[in-house]
Parts: structure tokens; C-alpha cells; sequence
């Protein structure tokens, strides 16, 4: 079974042909700018990606997955003015940049594990693709000779153009610039909207690369061509995409955010510098998350994180659940009670999967599970691959089979359906709460241990009698 995905270039779905001689796919997905915590909203954009490596693996594509992570040049204005967010966050937190980096970065990958994203990056990758299905973590600042490299090529060509603050890439010499985000977004960048141009020959301008203050000494600056200065934001994903798996590869995703700017600029410098079109097969995005009619944002400041989620008694992959109630390209609308739907229905898959005992293929299974692989291989659809799962495990009457179809559908959704679960211990008060409700029981007690339980579950945590005797969970 072969992959069709929606083409962010081209407009259309099409098929994702195979590698010759059974070579990787080339996968690369925007990591995030360490300056912050990641909000839910884009954890949403890395679940979809996850969805889409393991549905490529599902049908037997293997993976060359590069993520970077931004750790330097992503200023607070998206046309290249303003302060770089890392330095920004050093300031407020009183730490050094480099802190910074390192602190955020470390608790992405930590939110990276507790979500199951497929990326296991090995140490010290050779930078060329050598045809390993490997994944690769990247940072900026690791990579700036090949963004300076990648420059010279730019001016070598004549490309770029020099200001007081940098070195600018001429939108107007590369005719096609803005496909990926068509003309109605380029006809409304218009100065003093949404640009400031400043020494810009054109609105859709763009650095490759920033000079420095002459009144100051960046944490973060490196000597390029006699003078100090740092990477623009747009060059790093180009030059380490191209370093790890080729001038041209297959894939590329990130949020519809990265379209109209970042996307279009990687776009227009890499096959620039290189002359190689297209840069990118396939262009890949996800929709926004959206709470009360508006996109979850950490520059707007009310946004909710995993730890958030986590302190309210949810797993993140009851998050990753979520998630899965609309298609990676249809907005999908944040609230605490759609999140407790999903944590139940979660809940109830894994306790159907704890069932069902010993997994074993069977006609009903091998049917079951070709039509939840055709929902992901027609552009992920994952709502109507998790309704296929849904309705096989209400028909399906051998256990044996419909247990290997729930752990198949797991293997491509990671909701941990088939993994023990392991509570983090009660409280002091509600230990003994629980205690006096186990007291209660054995001296049949039963106005006590009903008040117990009413007020245990209060405060979210269920109590479950069995034969056995009793056990709590968090609700």
C-alpha cells in the first residue's frame, strides 16, 4: 500500500513514490526555538509528524528524519527586526543564552518522551547523507559554517545585498519565490502592515545573515567576512536539511505558520544557492490549535502546557488522543472538556486492550487492519482510522484477533494502550483518606466508606472494588 499526502506546493494530493533501491525517505520536520516552554499547540504540529513517520514505516518506508532546533537568529519580529528570542530570555531570567538553550531544549525532548515521538537521534552524525535510516537532532549553533557557507554561495551568485544590519536576500531575483504561499499572501505584504523595510529593496525580503551592534557584544556572534555577527533565522533549516539528507529531498512539515515566511525564504535560498528545483518534494502542514476562536500562542501569553496538563491529572497521551479527533489539516478547537473525552475514551481502549489477552492474526484482523492502514495511507487521516479501530473491536468476537489489531493500530497512533500503568503516589492526606476507606469496608462501614469515596473522587481520585479488594486510580 502506497502513501497519498496533500501537497502544500503543488495544492493536490499525490502519491509518495519510493525510493529507488530501497533507499530512506528524506524527512525533515522545524524543531522548535528554545526560548520557552512549548505550548499544547505545538505539540500538536509534532504529533501529526510522528503520525506521519510511523504511517510511512507501517507501509514500509524507511526514514531519514532530520529535526533542528533553533537556538539562535529567530528575532522577535518575523521581518527580521527586533531582539533574537534567546537573548531576550537570558535577560529576563538572568542567565546566559547558552543557558538558555540547553535548559529548553532538554525539557522539549523530555515532553518529546512522555508523548512517544518516534526520534531516537544518534551522536555525532557524519553531515552528508550517507543513506541510513537515522534520526538526527541539529542544532543551529553547532552548524554555522554550513550557513556560512551557504551564504557565500548566495553572494557568489549575486543573490544578496548588503544593508547597515545585515545581508539580504533579493526576493525580486528568484521569480519563483512565494509559491508554497501563493500570490494573495505576497499582494498584501505591503510596507508599514505587515513589514518594516527599513534598507529592504522589496517587503518579502529576507536576511541570511545579521550583523551585530557596533555598541554590542552579543553572547552568540561568530566572525563572518570581517565582521561579527549571527545566522538569520530562515538560513539554518536549508543548510542543515541539505547537509543531512541532499540539495533536494522528499519531505518537509511544520505548521501553517511557516508557509507564507519561513518556509517560502527556505525555499527561495536553497535552490538559490544550489540551482537544484524542487528543494522539496513534498510540503507538509498542520493546522492550528485553537482556543476561544484564537491560535494558542506563546507571544500572546495565556498558553497551556504539558506540565499544565499533567498537574490536572491528564497523561500527555491522553493530549495525543485529543489530537487525534480532527485531521492534521482542519483546525481543532482546545477545551478541558473535549480533553476529558478523550482522556475516558483512552482510558476505555486500554482497558479493552488489558482484556483481550494474547494477540493473533486471523482473517477478521488482517481485514480490520488493511482498512485502518488504507485511513492513514489516504493523507493520515487518522479520525477515520480510529473509527475503523472503534467499530472492528465492537464486531470482531475472537479476543486473540481483535487484540492484535488494537496493538497494530498502536504501534502507528503510540497511545500506550498496551503498556502497565503506573500512578505517581497519593498525597499524605489522601493516603490516608484511602486507608480509613479500606477500614471503613472491613467493618462494613458503609456511611463511612460511601462518604469516602464521594470525597476521594472529589478530589480526582476512583476507587474500583474487586474480589481481589480495592485500588484507586486518578480519574
Amino acid at each position: 500500500m502506497d502513501l497519498t499526502l496533500y501537497n502544500t506546493l503543488t495544492k493536490k494530493n499525490e502519491p509518495l513514490a519510493r525510493p529507488e533501491g530501497g533507499a530512506p525517505v528524506g524527512l525533515y520536520t522545524c524543531g522548535p526555538t528554545v526560548y520557552n516552554f512549548l505550548h499544547v499547540g505545538n505539540y500538536r504540529t509534532y504529533v501529526f509528524e510522528d503520525v506521519l513517520k510511523r504511517t510511512l514505516k507501517l507501509l514500509g518506508y524507511p526514514v531519514r528524519h532530520v529535526m533542528n532546533i533553533t537556538d539562535v537568529g529567530h528575532l522577535v519580529g518575523d521581518g527580521d527586526e527586533g531582539e533574537d528570542k534567546m537573548s531576550l530570555t537570558a535577560r529576563r531570567e538572568n542567565k546566559t543564552a547558552w543557558d538558555i538553550a540547553k535548559f529548553y531544549t532538554e525539557t522539549f525532548l523530555s515532553d518529546a518522551k512522555k508523548l512517544k515521538l518516534d526520534f531516537h537521534p544518534v551522536g555525532n552524525p557524519p553531515r552528508e547523507n550517507d543513506g541510513k535510516a537515522v534520526d538526527i537532532l541539529c542544532r543551529a549553533t553547532e552548524h554555522i559554517e554550513e550557513q556560512m557557507a551557504q551564504v557565500d554561495r548566495l553572494i557568489k551568485k549575486g543573490f544578496t545585498y548588503e544593508t547597515a544590519d545585515g545581508i539580504y536576500f533579493d526576493t525580486a531575483k528568484f521569480p519563483a519565490y512565494g509559491a508554497l504561499a501563493g500570490g494573495a499572501h505576497l499582494s498584501g505584504l505591503q510596507e508599514g502592515q505587515r513589514v518594516a523595510m527599513g534598507e529592504k529593496k522589496n517587503p518579502t525580503d529576507f536576511a541570511v545573515w545579521k550583523f551585530s551592534p557596533a555598541t554590542e557584544k552579543r553572547q552568540m556572534e561568530w566572525e563572518y567576512r570581517g565582521r561579527m555577527g549571527f545566522p538569520g533565522w530562515h538560513i539554518e533549516c536549508s543548510a542543515m536539511g541539505q547537509a543531512y539528507l541532499g540539495d533536494t529531498f522528499d519531505l518537509h512539515c511544520g505548521g501553517v505558520d511557516h508557509i507564507p515566511i519561513h518556509h517560502a525564504n527556505e525555499i527561495a535560498q536553497a535552490e538559490a544557492a544550489t540551482g537544484k528545483s524542487p528543494f522539496v518534494r513534498f510540503w507538509l502542514h498542520g493546522e492550528f490549535l485553537v482556543m476561544n476562536k484564537a491560535k494558542m500562542a506563546k507571544s500572546a501569553g495565556g498558553f497551556i502546557t504539558l506540565g499544565d496538563l499533567e498537574t490536572k491529572g491528564f497523561d500527555p497521551l491522553d493530549y495525543r488522543y485529543f489530537c487525534y479527533s480532527a485531521h492534521y489539516r482542519k483546525q481543532l478547537d482546545f477545551s478541558w472538556e473535549a480533553l476529558e473525552a478523550a482522556k475516558t475514551a483512552r482510558s476505555r481502549l486500554r482497558e479493552k486492550a488489558s482484556s483481550l489477552g494474547a494477540p493473533a492474526d486471523g482473517d477478521e484482523s488482517r481485514a480490520w487492519g488493511e482498512r485502518f492502514q488504507a485511513a492513514l495511507a489516504a493523507d493520515l487521516n487518522v479520525p477515520e482510522a480510529l473509527a475503523a479501530v472503534h467499530t472492528a473491536l465492537a464486531k470482531i468476537e475472537n479476543r486473540a484477533q481483535a487484540a492484535a489489531l488494537l496493538r497494530a493500530a498502536d504501534e502507528a497512533l503510540a497511545l500506550g494502550l498496551f503498556e502497565s500503568k503506573t500512578e505517581s503516589p497519593l498525597a499524605p492526606e489522601l493516603r490516608e483518606k484511602f486507608q480509613a476507606y479500606l477500614r471503613s469496608r472491613e467493618t462494613k462501614d458503609y456511611a463511612s466508606s460511601d462518604r469516602l469515596r464521594k470525597e476521594l473522587a472529589e478530589a480526582g481520585i476512583v476507587v474500583k472494588d474487586t474480589k481481589e479488594g480495592s485500588t484507586w486510580s486518578r480519574r
